[in-house]
This record gives structure tokens, sequence and C-alpha cells, in this order.
């Protein structure tokens, strides 16, 4: 069989020596648009084209529009059209196969749409050998991809002796030994099937680590990923946003509007030993990004530490019981709306007058109206600490509720 480096070299081989007989740029993507091969320019690239080359990446705009066309049921060659807000100019695409499985996506630009029906031919016949090449790559990736991903799981699940074989194991596989570890779990939820998004996020998280942002290895299962990813230093606020808002908007893409995704991201650890705490925080993490709107599509272990008790219990723990009578009282009154907006903030900032009074832009006078009502509404004492705790926790449970439906 064709090792995995001289599959990649042949596969490489044959679309250069097309783009060269056809005089046109081509690339060759993965069926999630992720980049996989892409040949010297021929002065007919578009903006779509450069930033794929730079980036490694067409961009989740542009995979979407591609794969919005259906080209993943194509049977042979097909127009992309142009769109002028992409920066995309016309494409001739032409599935990859093997047997009847999608393994790529082979895509020439013709901008003048003079591509003859003898090129057309010729493209589909190279699609053809390139999928051979394809499949015996994939089929080599998926038996090194299985030993990682044993191993993988085997570091974030596994007991102290699993978890310390695991570690010398990614190591001597060729991940770096690094003293920072971070663990992201990215899930999906949908109508397509289990198999189908499983599909997705490993062709997601592959494209993800073949970008070099840093060193990592990841365990995929059903419709979630676990993504563990090392480094040198500890990895910035600003990293972990980006690295999110990549992955949600490339599994979306590809799942299409009727799929929804989430990011969890964990705290930074001390190296691959400690990734298991990690992976706890990012699943706590991804939990509170399905469940609590403020946080939006990704969420930190950071961001959720203050929901940390509650996130742990399990579903069926989650009920209206954990809301206190007091609150209850509150939330169901007139004005609940008002005074509940009112006590999170009083409550987050401490107990603070002047700096509640300041964050909801209102006079003193008004804002100690409002705490004289809810204490008297609540039948607590605003100034006691246990009734304040109660009610912080209280606030919290009701958020999670609210975010559950």
């Amino acid at each position: 069989m064709t090792t995995h480096a001289g599959t990649v070299d042949e596969v490489q081989r044959l679309v250069d020596e097309l783009a060269d007989e056809l005089g046109r740029s081509i690339v060759v993507n993965d069926p999630g648009m992720h980049l996989l091969h892409v040949t010297r320019h021929f002065a007919d690239e578009d903006a779509v084209r450069v930033r794929a080359v730079l980036q490694r990446d067409p961009g989740a705009d542009v995979a979407a529009y591609v794969l919005g066309l259906g080209v993943a049921t194509w049977t042979g060659p097909g127009v992309v059209p142009p769109d002028e807000t992409l920066g995309l100019r016309r494409r001739v695409c032409v599935p990859i196969r093997r047997d009847t499985r999608l393994l790529g996506l082979l895509l020439v630009i013709d901008a003048d749409a003079t591509l003859s029906d003898d090129e057309l031919d010729r493209l589909g016949a190279a699609a053809t050998v390139i999928g051979a090449c394809l499949a015996d790559r994939e089929l080599e990736a998926a038996r090194t991809s299985a030993a990682t991903e044993r191993h993988t799981a085997a570091l974030l699940d596994g007991g102290p002796d699993e978890r310390a074989e695991a570690h010398r194991a990614l190591v001597a596989g060729g991940l770096p030994d690094a003293p920072h570890a971070v663990v992201t779990v990215v899930e999906a939820r949908g109508p397509a099937r289990t198999g189908e998004l499983t599909r997705v996020l490993r062709s997601t998280v592959g494209a993800h680590l073949r970008r070099g942002v840093r060193p990592g290895v990841a365990v995929v299962a059903g419709r979630r990923v676990r993504l563990v990813e090392v480094g040198p230093r500890p990895v910035g606020r600003d990293e972990v946003a980006a690295v999110a808002r990549r992955l949600v908007a490339a599994v979306r893409s590809a799942v299409g509007p009727a799929g929804e995704v989430r990011v969890g991201v964990g705290g930074d650890v001390a190296g691959l030993p400690a990734a298991a705490r990690s992976a706890g925080q990012a699943e706590l993490a991804l939990r509170g990004a399905w469940s609590l709107a403020r946080h939006g599509d990704a969420a930190r272990w950071e961001d959720v530490a203050d929901h940390a008790l509650l996130l742990r219990l399990p579903d069926e723990a989650l009920g209206p019981d954990l809301v206190p009578e007091p609150l209850r009282r509150l939330v169901e009154h007139e004005s609940g709306a008002r005074l509940r907006a009112t006590l999170e903030v009083f409550l987050d900032l401490a107990g603070s007058v002047p700096r509640t009074a300041e964050r909801l832009h209102l006079h003193r006078t008004s804002l100690y109206y409002r705490l004289r009502r809810i204490a008297e509404i609540t039948g607590t004492d605003l100034d006691d600490g246990r009734d304040r705790l109660v009610l912080h926790q209280g606030l919290r449970a009701l958020e999670l509720l609210d975010g559950r439906g």
C-alpha cells in the first residue's frame, strides 16, 4: 500500500500536472471545504483563492456558499457560480469519490467558462485517480488516528496509571511535552444523522490542527469532539475566542441552518498530565454554552465559574425547587422583571449601591426604592450575607432554568 507521505506526494503531483495541462489554478478540498492541496497560480486567482492559500482555509462563508449548492450530491462536474460579495470567480467543481463515498472536492477556476468537454472529461478522470489515493490515505490515517484517539481518551478519562501511559504514548507519537495544555469540547446537534455529524466534526478538527496554531490531538465520539492542545505558554483569552469562533463557524457551515453547535473551553493547565482537569472544566463550560444565553455559542471555564456548582448537577436535579420561595415571589410580581434585573446587578457588585446605580443609570433614590421593594416582596434582609447568598444562588439557578426553556 502507498505510504501516507507517498500518497500526499502523489495527489500533489497529479493536481500539479493537471493544472499545468489546463493552465488553470486548482485546489483539492475535503468534503467540508478545508484545503488539502493547492497548485500554483495561473494569473486567474481571486480573493477567495488568495485567502485559502495564505490561511489554509477559504472561510466559513465561502464553504457555506459552495456546500449550499449541493455539491456533495453531484455525480460529475458542475458549475459554482461567481459571487462578487465573496470575491469568488466562477469555478468548476468535481466531486472526488471512492465508490459512492465523497472524499473531497476538486475545484478549478473557470472564470471565462471556456473549459471544453474534453477538459471536463479529463477532470473527471483525474478525480477518480485522486479518489483512490485519498481512500488509501484515509485508511492509513484511520489506523494512526484510532491509536491516537484511544490514547487521548485514556488521557482524559483514565485512572492515574492509564493517564501516565497515554501521556508517554502521545509524546512518543510526536506531540510536544509542553508546559501548558487546554481542552476544548465541541458539540453539534441537529437533524443530521450522528454518523454525518461525526464526519463533520472529524473533518473540522483535522483542518484546525493542520493550520498549526498549536500542536494537538483529538478524540471524536458521536456528536462531539474533545480537542487537547499544548504549547510553551498559556493560551490567551483572544486566542481562545478566535479558535472557538472558527470551530463554530466551520461546523455550522457544514451542518446547515437546522443544526446547532456549541463550544466549551477548559482552563489552561500544567501540560498533558493535567489535561483531564481542563477537560472537566471544558465540559462544564460546554453545558454553560448550551444553557446560558449570555455566552453565545462558546464559553470558557472562567465565564461559567459562578455557575460551577449548579452545572455539576445532573439534568434531573435542575428543577424549579432550586429557586428559593422568596425569589419566586419576586419573579412572579408584576414588576418582577425589572426588580430581578436590579437585584442581580446589586448582588453581582457585592451590594455596592454607588456602583449599582452607575451600572443601571439610576439615581440612588430610585435604586434605594427598588431595593426596599425587593426586600418587602421577598421578605429578606439585603444587608444579611446569608439572605444575599440564597438570592444570588437562586438567580444563578433561574438563569440556567431559563436557558433550558
